[in-house]
């Protein structure tokens, strides 16, 4: 599950939104029958549905990003 989850975090870091790395992703779900394979596993195993599946990874990781920076804000402002 892990290297579908690194293919996600590629996807998104090279689109640096939601709404590009959902097109992009889609776009690589045609052209590949294994990605649409795993990625129908990785739903399964995660209790998501095919349509919100990248999209709720996709959420999820750029509010954890989102918290890497806030922290990172909080400490400067507390020296």
């Amino acid at each position: 599950m892990e290297d579908i989850e690194d293919f996600f975090i590629s996807i998104i870091k090279q689109s640096h939104s939601a709404d590009l790395a959902e097109a992009e992703f889609k776009r690589a779900l045609i052209d590949d029958e294994e990605l649409r394979r795993r990625y129908k596993e990785y739903c399964r195993e995660v209790g998501s549905t095919e349509r919100n599946g990248f999209m709720d990874f996709c959420e999820e990781y750029m509010d954890g990003q989102d918290e890497v920076w806030d922290a990172l804000s909080d400490y400067d402002n507390q020296e």
